[in-house]
């Protein structure tokens, strides 16, 4: 018994025991649209697995873009291309930069990078919850300093009207 705890300690420190979680973006009927797998250690380290199914290939502006497209309004993902830890041992703020999208409309040619979807997560029971903040994501058009791992700032996100926007909840469960 010693050595099976002994073994399962060692593989906790790695990260090797792994819960996996499902994430889905949701409109505000609560129509969800499963977007990616999560798998999260016992350390809050995390890997994430983008769907490839949700997503249609889009060359917006001079770049790739997966996008989800609705109705109305294209999501289209952001990666996020600086360094972050991927952990939410601390805090969920790492879950926002991997959750970055911009919108546009669905007729629209180009995309403007002024429609940033940014989302803030809070933790209710087991489940995960983020909210959208609009921001312009040209405050990521240039790396941050050396060291800076959340240059998003409060000052950088503006409170959005859920119903104005086609999905403006993250749920990951």
């Amino acid at each position: 018994m010693r050595y099976v705890l002994a073994a399962l300690a060692c593989l906790s420190a790695s990260g090797a025991l792994a819960e996996t979680r499902l994430v889905f973006l949701e409109d505000a009927q609560g129509t969800r649209i499963q977007i990616a797998a999560l798998e999260v250690g016992v350390d809050g380290g995390y890997e994430l697995s983008l769907k490839e199914g949700p997503f249609a290939d889009h060359f917006l502006s001079m770049r790739p873009f997966k996008c989800l497209e609705g109705p109305k309004k294209h999501w289209c993902h952001v990666p996020y291309p600086y360094e972050i830890k991927r952990n939410i041992a601390q805090d969920l703020t790492d879950l926002s930069y991997d959750f970055l999208f911009v919108w546009k409309d669905a007729n629209d040619y180009g995309i403007n990078m002024w429609n940033g979807v940014f989302y803030q997560f809070e933790q209710t029971g087991e489940t995960l919850t983020g909210t959208l903040y609009e921001m312009d994501m040209d405050t990521l058009s240039a790396p941050p300093p050396p060291g800076e791992l959340r240059p998003v700032k409060a000052s950088d996100l503006h409170e959005s009207d859920p119903d104005s926007h086609w999905l403006p909840r993250v749920v990951i469960e």
